[in-house]
């Protein structure tokens, strides 16, 4: 069970890291939970521990966020679709979360296991419309979702919901239609 204070540390280490503050350490954490500087290092060992829960605390949001748009469709493709756009969207309102969960390490740290909400409900709508291909298909949609979530962030995809919709359509039309086959 986590302490109230220790939600607020990850709280304001979030809200710093998402402001674009530049020395994120715990004493910068600390000044921003009005607390003592020594009060973090009661629940972290250190700034890599207190990041590693920053990123938890980033997929699940993720996952709640894929859940949402996945309980939204009419079927596995709308579902999947939806994940999908929402994954692109998650990036998007939160770029520096994003690269800590994926790329900055932190969320490469953490137990495979402890980051796999969204990946999980993924998993399933893709083995409902493409049983026989599901290993093929997880890896197609991953690979096209964070792809494009990437790009947005690195300022090579413009927001172009239409756009993204459509692409997110095809690749589950077409694991549909392969799985058909």
């Amino acid at each position: 069970m986590t302490s109230s204070l220790h939600a607020r540390l990850v709280d304001c280490a979030l809200a710093l890291l998402e402001a674009g503050e530049s020395d994120l350490s715990l004493r910068a954490v600390a000044r921003s939970a009005a607390v003592s500087a020594m009060a973090p290092y009661r629940h972290f060992a250190d700034k890599a521990a207190l990041m590693a829960a920053v990123a938890l605390r980033g997929f699940a949001m993720l996952e709640a966020d894929a859940a949402t748009a996945d309980s939204i469709g009419d079927s596995a493709a709308d579902a999947l679709t939806g994940q999908g756009l929402a994954y692109i969207a998650f990036a998007r309102r939160h770029p520096a979360l994003f690269r800590l969960m994926f790329a900055d390490g932190a969320g490469l740290e953490l137990p495979h296991e402890q980051c796999l909400g969204a990946y999980a409900l993924m998993v399933r709508r893709v083995a409902e419309l493409a049983p026989d291909q599901a290993g093929a298909g997880v890896l197609t949609c991953w690979g096209l979702v964070h792809g494009l979530a990437t790009l947005a962030l690195d300022g090579r995809l413009p927001p172009d919901p239409a756009t993204e919709r459509a692409a997110l359509e095809l690749m589950t039309q077409a694991l549909a239609a392969r799985a058909g086959a």
